[in-house]
């Protein structure tokens, strides 16, 4: 069954809280630290999983490590909105590994993309071969990020 905000309560926003801070902790911490006992915290964790709130667990690289430090922001205007020009626009964005999320916009343009790459050079490389190939681009507009303020993915639920 689908789970909306609102139906939420504490202990469901605690477990998603300390599950995005920690997504490997034991069943048995996760109970101590909402306060509940392992049974009921184990039926709400799987509610939480079968509704579709928690979608999944993964690892967290750290793209700097991993020599992924330069960031562009990258505006994105489109010669077609019609909704077929949006799908295979989709669809060609979601195949570019550098590209780390895609966001259709509101606003002055159509999309914003943060693009992840080792240097300026790469990513000149990854504007020309990929992005500009891109079906439906009439327009990008590049801004290089500085520095990473805030970035850890974590929103909070309570």
């Amino acid at each position: 069954m689908p789970m909306d905000n609102d139906t939420l309560d504490g202990f469901d926003r605690a477990i998603l809280m300390a599950l995005a801070e920690e997504g490997r902790i034991s069943v048995t911490e996760l109970a101590r630290r909402i306060g509940l006992s392992k049974s009921p915290t184990q039926a709400r964790l799987k509610r939480l999983e079968e509704s579709g709130v928690i979608r999944g667990y993964r690892a967290i690289l750290d793209p700097i490590r991993l020599g992924l430090d330069h960031v562009a922001f990258v505006e994105v205007r489109m010669s077609d909105t019609r909704e077929a020009a949006l799908e295979a626009f989709n669809k060609a964005v979601a195949a570019i590994p550098e590209v780390e999320s895609a966001h259709l916009i509101a606003g002055n343009f159509d999309y914003l993309l943060k693009v992840r790459t080792a240097d300026m050079r790469a990513y000149r490389r990854v504007l020309a071969e990929k992005l500009s190939t891109l079906p439906g681009i009439s327009l990008t507009s590049t801004y290089v990020a500085m520095q990473a303020v805030k970035d850890d993915g974590i929103a909070d639920v309570t």
